[in-house]
Order: structure tokens, then sequence, then C-alpha cells
């Protein structure tokens, strides 16, 4: 039996497994083994390892040296199967990531500058930068703050994410399709108009009423009809084949059912949730089940898309909503943000910012056993 030195650590509304890169085997088909393994996958309770039998906590992060001149550290995420023995290593978490740049500084890999300190990631398993700015004192991150996030207990010290450098993160393209909208044609449901986009995530988007949805639905009613989310896997499969995700990845692209805000029910509260001031209204399906909160990539493509002219996002944008850089999204478990800043004149679509907010903590540290 083998001892791996780890650290627990919540970032964003997730929550996941960091090791230094040379803990782990190099080798992938080892390295997924013993991943697994540390998890305890498959298993849908996850009862044998550290995994929490939920997308948002089955989740690995692996920081190491950079591998590139221009970066401070690298960055490899594992998005871990919990039924099956599968981890996703094409993708990045734009929750956990939050937890990267203070598991850097914590670890010794980064220097601290004070009050502030900027890492910049190079995401190794997509060839891809991101930019985290978080508050340090004495050599460390400092975690305690008072900025709140959805989805999470209590309040935080507040992490700036700058994801604009992530256009056409697996495909290549922001709009993979070369369009802003397509007709995909789905087994037992016929044609149904989407809205795909790549930008820190691949995400497809559909209108909640061409489901029958009206947006009052719980994440668990969502979970439990079978033929719902059957839907929602055959259209995420269409939207992965004609972008060539097919095969690559066993999770994305993600899907997001979108629509005008209605007043809904907060899923970790119980409390009343009023539309007033939110931009969007969108659930995410992921990894065969809906996502609890909001996926912090799929939060950046939900405000890209929503600033796109012509996407399905942006049929539901007030007018008074289409010059305000802050894109507001309702969720099941409250609301997330994340500010835009873009030119779309004359067909042509440019990315000039993309940052949201989140909060991180380090939970535990010491040694899994494998």
């Amino acid at each position: 039996m083998a001892k791996l030195k780890c650290v627990i650590m919540r970032g964003g509304t997730s929550k996941g497994v960091f090791f230094h890169e040379n803990e782990l085997p190099e080798n992938i088909e080892e390295r997924t083994k013993t991943v697994l393994r540390v998890l305890g996958s498959p298993d849908k309770r996850q009862i044998d390892g550290l995994g929490g039998a939920d997308i948002l906590t089955s989740k690995i992060a692996i920081v190491g040296p950079p591998s590139r001149k221009d970066a401070d550290v690298d960055y490899i995420f594992g998005q871990v199967g919990i039924t099956e023995p599968i981890v996703d290593w094409g993708t990045i978490c734009g929750n956990l990531s939050a937890a990267v740049g203070p598991f850097a500084v914590d670890e010794g890999l980064v220097r601290a500058r004070e009050p502030r300190t900027t890492v910049k990631v190079f995401c190794k398993n997509v060839g891809k930068y991101l930019s985290l700015e978080f508050e340090t004192c004495a050599g460390k991150a400092v975690y305690e703050g008072n900025y709140a996030i959805d989805g999470v207990p209590g309040t935080g010290s507040k992490i700036s994410l700058d994801y604009s450098d992530t256009a056409g993160i697996l495909t290549g393209s922001l709009l993979p399709t070369g369009n802003r909208k397509d007709v995909l044609e789905i087994k037992n449901i016929g044609p149904i108009e989407a809205t795909i986009i790549d930008v820190s995530t691949p995400v497809v988007f559909i209108r909640a009423r061409d489901l029958g949805l009206t947006g009052t639905e719980t994440a668990r009613e969502m979970d439990a009809d079978r033929k719902l989310i059957e839907s929602l896997e055959h259209i995420r499969l269409e939207a992965a084949r004609i972008v060539g995700l097919e095969g690559k990845s066993a999770f994305m692209p993600m899907l997001a059912l979108v629509q005008e805000p209605v007043p809904w029910t907060n899923f970790i509260t119980g409390e009343p949730m009023r539309p007033e001031g939110v931009t969007i209204m969108s659930k995410v399906y992921a990894a065969g089940m809906m996502h609890k909160a909001y996926p912090g990539t799929g939060c950046v493509t939900t405000g890209v898309a929503a600033k796109l002219k012509g996407s399905i996002v942006d049929e539901f944008v007030s007018p008074e909503d289409k010059d305000n850089e802050t894109v507001i999204i309702g969720h099941f478990s409250g609301v997330i943000s994340v500010d835009v800043r873009c030119c779309d004149e004359g067909g042509i679509f440019e990315l000039e910012k993309a940052i949201m907010y989140r909060t991180a903590r380090r939970i535990m540290e010491g040694y899994v056993y494998v």
C-alpha cells in the first residue's frame, strides 16, 4: 500500500483533491488508475475513497512547476467518473481552478507578493492560460474575507479568474460549427435549435421551453425524470459529434437549458429566488446529471453567449442588459456573475475580457493511501 501527499481544497462551488505533479505516475493509464482509487470510483457513493458522490466533488487537480517560461505553474484538471471508471483529462474546471493559485503559493511553488498575488497558470492538458489574482499575507494565501458566492456557506476572500485566453479551448474555435445557431436532429425528439460555443469549455445551449420546461423544476425532479435525462444526453452527444468531440471527451460539451428569469427555489437553502436583476436563467446538465450549482467555465461561456448577437442565449437578454458588461446567471443554487467585454461587429466576434470571481479554502492536508 502506497501513500500519497495531498491537499483537499474547495474552489468556488467545487471540491477536489490537489496533488503535486511528482506525487502521481507520469503514465496516463497508471495515473488514471491511481486517481480512480483515490476518489473511490467506480461506485455511486465513492465510499472507499475521497470522492463526494457528486460531479462537484469528484475532481482532481495536479499542480507543478511551469513547462513554459511565460507561466508560473502548470495545472492539470481531472473530472473523475462516479459510476464509470473514467477520468476526463481534457478540460478545466472554472470553480476548482480558483484554488490553484492559493495552492501554488501555500505549497511554495510561487512566491507571494503582498497585498495581492497574480498567478499565471498554464493549463497543460488543453494548452491554454488562465490568470488568478488573490489576497496574500505573510507569504501565504488569505482565505478569510467578506465575499459571498451562492452555493457555498459563509464568506471568503475574493479571487478573480480571467478566462479571456480560453476561446476554442477544446475545438479550436469559439464557434466550432461556424454558426451562431444550428439545428440538431435528435433521436425521439426531432429537430432542436442550439447554439454551441467553446470558451473555457464547450457548451451547447438550448431553450428550456423546447423540452417543455418552465424553470421552476428542481435538480432532484430533473434527475429523477429519466426520459428527460436521456433526451439531454442525446442532445449532448449529437453536439459532440458535430464539433468533433465524439470519443475525445467523456463529459464535453456541457448542455445548458436557458430561458428568461422566473421565480425559483434555491436548491441549497430552500429560499425563494426572485428574477429581478438576473440576466439569464440557466440549468446545466453534465456527466449524466444536473449540475447542482453552476460550473465556472460554463459561467464564462454563458456570459459570452449572452453577448453573442443571434445566439440562443442572446434571445433572452433584455434590451437594458445588452450593454451591461456584467452577466448575472440564475441557477439551481442562486446566482453567479461574469464580467464580459467583447466586440461583435460585422459578423466578427472578439473576446476582450472574461472575468469571474470565486472564493477558495484549504480544508485539509495529509496522505491518502492507495
